[in-house]
């Protein structure tokens, strides 16, 4: 199949950044126009350095785990002028995130087994940084292992060389924490993936983000109580007074799907919360250039600060849809059955929890 290759100079695509950071949604003016049809380009050339990526990342973990859920997905427009507004010094072509894919384990000790087998194997592209937010946990609760690469083409793929792919690495807790952080997000309309919003909430996840790390036996997050009976108190408060059950139940969203590929590559999936509706968009792995551009256009007409919310994403086929982004489907019901456990005391003291055991304590 034809993949789509960068058109543009790298100067070129850091001047359509340096537009998308003063753009104001929907797109109307011909600059807008013109630099998204660049950030386009730029954003659909990661494709195939991404499929070449995510194709490894399958092979390496389904032998550590062979239920292990393995996605792809390109960063979405509104997270890119984000962090291009948040870090006004940033340049488009610096942005290490605007391809990812991820890989999502039961046993935490999966996790530290595939960046071993990354580290240990020979690779034919360039690494550039990892962090660790396992063991060393963002301050909002945020956890997760970081791996960004540089790929490196040969004579054929030489037009993808200095494209960045982050690959993602982490247990089925901690992604139910990162869902429910941005379903909460969605519901309440505020930016708390961003560290943004409520202070209450911001709270309750960094609490919850300890918990779940006592549960995993691995570092607590800064900030947060040292002690269970503390931990368990303070989180217990939150959920009374954010109502957190009742935000956390089962929607029950009307799922429109659109078109019939059998051999379904790619899915642009929709959401709008306040009309509890998710429109899903199937594409072959042939039609990937088609899908970005229709991904860019949809992205394009939100408003600013609109509930909608796009994103573009791959995985094996549609029933593997939900399971890899559940947020997208409104669905928390593993981070709710983690707050249930912490309130009933069923985690160890963080106290004692600060280095990594390697616990793989059932999720249910």
């Amino acid at each position: 199949m034809a993949w789509v290759v960068p058109e543009f100079r790298p100067e070129e695509v850091n001047a359509a950044g340096k537009a998308l950071q003063r753009m104001e949604f929907p797109v109307i003016t011909t600059e807008g126009f013109n630099a998204l049809a660049i950030l386009n380009n730029w954003r659909s050339a990661h494709s195939y350095p991404l499929n070449t990526f995510q194709i490894t990342l399958r092979n390496k973990a389904r032998k550590i785990e062979r239920s292990v859920i393995v996605a792809q997905r390109s960063k979405r427009l509104e997270s890119i002028h984000k962090k291009l507004v948040d870090k006004p010094t940033m340049r488009m072509t610096q942005m290490q995130d605007i391809a990812g894919c991820r890989a999502i384990f039961l046993r935490l000790s999966s996790v530290y087994r595939l960046v071993q087998k990354y580290k240990a194997s020979r690779f034919d592209h360039k690494f550039r940084s990892e962090k660790d937010y396992i063991n060393q946990p963002k301050a909002d609760g945020y956890r997760c292992y970081h791996l960004v690469y540089e790929y490196c083409g040969t004579h054929d793929t030489s037009a993808y060389t200095g494209l960045r792919v982050e690959v993602q690495i982490r247990t089925q807790a901690q992604h139910a924490w990162a869902t429910a952080v941005e379903a909460v997000g969605i519901f309440t309309k505020q930016a708390l993936k961003s560290n943004q919003g409520d202070e209450d909430w911001l709270r309750f996840f960094a609490l919850m983000g300890s918990a779940i790390a006592a549960i995993e036996k691995t570092t607590p997050v800064p900030g947060t109580p040292t002690a269970k009976k503390a931990l368990i108190a303070e989180i217990g408060e939150l959920v009374h007074k954010l109502h957190v059950k009742e935000m956390l139940q089962v929607y029950n969203a009307t799922i429109t799907t659109l078109g019939s590929a059998k051999d379904e590559k790619y899915f642009i999936v929709e959401v709008d919360p306040e009309a509890l509706k998710i429109t899903v968009r199937r594409y072959k792995a042939k039609q990937s250039e088609e899908a970005n551009k229709l991904y860019t256009e949809l992205e394009s007409q939100l408003p600013d600060k609109s509930p909608n919310q796009i994103v573009l994403v791959s995985v094996d086929n549609i029933n593997a849809l939900k399971r890899a982004y559940p947020n997208y489907f409104l669905d928390t019901n593993l981070f709710s059955r983690l707050v249930d456990r912490v309130m009933k005391g069923e985690i160890p003291d963080p106290i004692a929890q600060t280095s990594l055991a390697f616990g793989d304590p059932p999720l249910s």
